[in-house]
């Protein structure tokens, strides 16, 4: 079996190139090292993911944990490098600096695996005892290279500058078997572990076999913005669907005869918080098998929307939800069908699949829609959803087929407020009033070329006091490093930005830096890989410019 070592020895060479073509030929050699066993762990490994992100397991390792237990193997207090480019970084220095030296037997790749299953399964009463436990054995048989990626991969910073999109690059090319083959296995699959195993072992028949499973959950389809329904119809061609954009939580809903699970945007099972929804479901719906999309929206007695922030208080609780159901009620718009009774329907256009949609709704309510082929009547809508209480509206080409964890410009979101969804990387100690609390936030964008978190500005607007409380407990407990004022975090708190525009940078890494930015909401319901990109910022920085 394979040694952790040969994964954490090809990170390095990873990280040492940026051409892409030696990326693809460094991870084929190393899959070709692999038992048919090793391949998806390791190919989910090497992208800073440990289980599928249909998997509600994880290892729920802080980085206070990671100090705590290190010290603890090392008999000695964590000190780290300003040098340290990462957490990961910081610890490898700190080991080979005190001439830290492995004790045991080597690590074979899937002792590392089954050490993170073991750890993500303890729970309960002494869990943390344990999950420390099951660490510091896998720490102190680990080199400080091996550290350096085992700490990567728990704190989710793997920074070698692959994705998950360059990594099934190299299964194509590596393999030869047609990118589209492989990108639509990974869409319906959900988990390129799997992707790599079935093209590896099984090649393209075995992908080809690969299809929607009522009950597995699969990647949303996403949306670029436009600011305008004048941009929209540019980028285009009219007619076009409008819809209500709703300030609610993305659900995606699988039904099997009696049988109904409900998933969140990040392909959680949120299934036992939501009861009525469910009920719903299973009492309106005209199918016995469905998979369907649609957004629940939190309404309070008089039918007026409800913040977003109040609805997360009922989405994915388990606890007292009877009670929660009377205090927070919600309610169910539809917008898409994916699946209907053997049919599926992912490549037929949008239009096709809201016919099915209105044929098997029942009595279930269907977010606001209108075909428009001009200007003034988009506007018209748009202001119509505004008055609504809704947050803006969604454009949606009519012949565009549902295409999984894809962002395409078959639909756009158009909001008058421009906002991005980020994630907290670092936090300033405050200062006067704000003394005690994590208060200046550093934001970061998503490089959809590496995957790594880059900085695009900070602010330490938009919050109140009482959440600035609760944040930096939060906060402190995904802690990595704290240098001067500035506690440096895992990235995981995704929040919902404004700001005025955007400007050119020198001081970022990512180029570009927001101006005047605010919090206006913490989004739970959204995975750290699905924030804004750095890309879609240069992008406004662009029109912002006048350049093309």
């Amino acid at each position: 079996m394979s040694l952790f070592l040969n994964l954490a020895q090809l990170g390095e060479q990873l990280a040492a190139t940026k051409k892409k073509l030696e990326h693809s030929a460094l991870i084929g050699a190393y899959w070709q090292q692999l038992a048919p066993p090793e391949l998806a762990p390791a190919s989910r490994l090497l992208i800073g993911r440990i289980f599928p992100e249909s998997d509600a397991r994880t290892v729920n390792l802080s980085g206070a944990a990671l100090q705590r237990v290190l010290q603890q193997v090392a008999g000695t207090p964590v000190e780290w490098s300003d040098s340290a480019v990462d957490f990961g970084d910081a610890v490898a220095q700190w080991l080979t600096a005190r001439g830290w030296q492995p004790h045991g037997a080597p690590l074979e790749l899937l002792d590392v695996y089954h050490a993170y299953e073991e750890i993500a399964a303890a729970s309960g009463a002494g869990s943390r005892t344990r999950k420390d436990e099951l660490l510091a054995a896998l720490l102190q048989r680990a080199s400080a290279l091996e550290a350096k990626y085992i700490t990567k991969q728990i704190t989710g910073e793997m920074r070698v500058g692959v994705s998950e999109g360059m990594l099934l690059d190299a299964l194509a090319r590596n393999t030869h078997i047609p990118a589209a083959t492989i990108r639509r296995a990974n869409q319906l699959a959900g988990d390129v572990g799997v992707v790599v195993y079935t093209a590896l072992v099984q090649g393209k028949a075995g992908l080809e076999t690969v299809g929607l499973e009522v009950g597995h959950p699969l990647k949303p389809m996403l949306a670029q913005s436009a600011d305008t329904v004048a941009d929209a119809l540019e980028m285009i061609c009219p007619p076009l669907a409008l819809e209500y954009k709703l300030d609610g939580a993305r659900l995606q809903i699988h039904k099997r005869g009696e049988t109904i699970k409900l998933f969140s945007r990040n392909l959680a099972n949120i299934t036992a918080s939501l009861p009525e929804i469910a009920d719903q479901v299973r009492a309106e719906i005209r199918a016995r098998d469905a998979i369907l999309e649609g957004e629940v929206i939190a309404m309070d007695p008089h039918g007026r929307v409800l913040p977003f922030q109040i609805l997360m208080r009922r989405v994915g609780r388990e606890r007292n939800v009877a009670a929660m159901q009377q205090e927070i009620p919600v309610k169910l718009f539809l917008f898409d069908c994916l699946y209907r009774d053997g049919a599926t329907l992912l490549d037929q256009t949008n239009t096709t699949r809201w016919d099915a949609l209105e044929e098997i709704a029942g009595e279930i309510a269907r977010v606001p829609r209108r075909i428009i082929s001009t200007a003034a009547e988009g506007d018209t809508f748009l202001r119509d959803a505004r008055a609504a209480g809704h947050e803006g509206i969604m454009a949606k080409q009519l012949a565009s087929p549902y295409t999984p964890g894809e962002r395409g410009k078959a639909w756009l979101k158009l909001k008058p407020v421009t906002t991005l969804d980020l994630v907290i990387v670092a936090s300033d100690w405050g200062y006067g009033r704000r003394h005690g609390w994590l208060s200046n936030q550093h934001l970061a964008a998503r490089d959809e070329t590496t995957g790594e978190f880059l900085e695009v500005g900070k602010t330490f607007k938009g919050l109140t006091d009482a959440e600035f409380k609760t944040l930096t407990p939060q906060l402190l407990e995904l802690e990595l490093r704290q240098v001067g004022a500035t506690v440096y975090v895992q990235p995981q708190v995704v929040v919902q930005v404004a700001f005025n525009n955007v400007q050119r940078s020198p001081q970022y890494k990512s180029g570009v830096a927001l101006r005047h930015a605010r919090i206006l909401a913490f989004r739970p319901d959204k995975a750290p890989n699905e924030i804004d990109t750095v890309q879609t910022l240069r992008a406004m920085l662009e029109r912002e410019e006048g350049n093309p």
